[in-house]
């Protein structure tokens, strides 16, 4: 069974993060600069909240904010659901699913080490299952 720790392996564990006073536009800039969907905001080491681009199109460009005047801290989703490396992809897919959610931060004893997406673990399956399906055919040819 695949674990978010394989998809870290897999992918790497860099954080991207911005402090919560941060402008939506640098956070913006970040994400362009870095091909991402979502930014951990993150302050003395500890998760206070994700922005993703979700967020920016429905509590910035719908309601007519500018992205240089509005802080992150003002629009980020503060309650963030978090998993650990040890966390089955099978959990991750299903809360991803069940709470409509792209971006899961993973967390180890309370300390961010990645960020997961519905990408990634959508991949990790894939990868899973054609690894099954060789093995199967292996096994039928033999």
């Amino acid at each position: 069974m695949l674990k978010v720790a394989d998809i870290l392996k897999t992918k790497g564990k860099n954080i991207y993060s911005v402090l919560p006073a941060s402008s939506v536009y640098d956070a913006l800039t970040i994400m362009g600069e870095k091909n991402i969907g979502a930014l951990m905001i993150i302050e003395n080491d500890e998760l206070k909240g994700i922005f993703s681009e979700r967020d920016y199109a429905r509590k910035v460009v719908l309601v007519n904010r500018t992205s240089r005047e509005t802080l992150i801290s003002e629009i980020m989703t503060a309650a963030v659901i978090t998993v650990s490396p040890s966390d089955s992809i099978e959990h991750c897919m299903a809360l991803m699913s069940s709470k409509k959610i792209r971006h899961l931060p993973v967390a180890d004893n309370g300390k961010v080490v990645g960020l997961i997406s519905i990408g990634d673990v959508v991949t990790a399956i894939i990868e899973s299952q054609k690894e099954t399906i060789s093995h199967l055919q292996n096994y039928i040819s033999q």
